[in-house]
C-alpha cells in the first residue's frame, strides 16, 4: 500500500505518453500513406506533403511533456529519492494525466484524416497549402487545451 500513490501517479504518465504517442504514430501513418500517394505522381510535392503528416505527431510530445511534468513533480529526474505520494494524491495525479491521454489519442487519429484530406487537396491545388494547413490545425485545437487542462490540474496536486 505504501506505494499506491507512486504507481497511480506513474501509470497516469504512461499513459500520457503512450496514449498520445500511439494515437500520433496513427495519424502520422494515415496521412503518410496519402503522401505517398500524391508524391509517386509528383515528387517535388515533398515538402509540402512532410509539413502536413508531421502535424499529427504533436500530440505525441504533449504527452511526453506531461509525464515529463510528472516525473519531476515526484522527484523522479533529479536522481535523488522519490517523492511518496499518497494514493489520494497519485489518484489525482493519475486523472490530470487523463486529458492529454485520451484527446492526445482520438486528435491524433482525426487530425491524420484531416491531414491526409489536406495533402489530397495541395495534390490538384498547390497554392491551396495555407487552407490545407489552417484545417488539421483546428483539430490541433483539442490537443492543446487537453494539454493545458493537464497541466493546470497537475499545479494543484502538492506532493510533499
Amino acid at each position: 500500500m505504501e506505494y499506491l500513490g507512486l504507481s497511480l501517479a506513474l501509470f497516469g504518465a504512461a499513459c500520457a505518453s503512450a496514449l498520445a504517442g500511439i494515437g500520433s504514430a496513427i495519424g502520422i501513418g494515415i496521412a503518410g500513406e496519402s503522401a505517398a500517394g500524391v508524391m509517386t505522381e509528383d515528387p517535388n510535392k515533398f515538402g509540402s506533403c512532410l509539413i502536413l503528416q508531421a502535424l499529427p505527431g504533436t500530440q505525441g510530445i504533449y504527452g511526453l511533456l506531461i509525464t515529463f511534468f510528472v516525473l519531476n513533480q515526484l522527484n523522479m529526474l533529479g536522481g535523488g529519492a522519490p517523492a511518496m505520494p499518497t494514493w489520494n494524491q497519485g489518484l489525482q495525479i493519475f486523472a490530470a494525466c487523463l486529458p492529454i491521454a485520451i484527446v492526445g489519442f482520438i486528435s491524433a487519429i482525426y487530425q491524420g484524416k484531416t491531414s491526409a484530406a489536406s495533402i489530397q487537396m495541395i495534390s490538384k491545388k498547390p497554392e491551396a497549402m495555407g487552407k490545407a494547413i489552417i484545417l488539421p490545425a483546428m483539430v490541433e485545437t483539442y490537443a492543446v487545451l487537453a494539454l493545458l487542462t493537464s497541466i493546470l490540474m497537475l499545479m494543484g496536486v502538492q506532493v510533499a
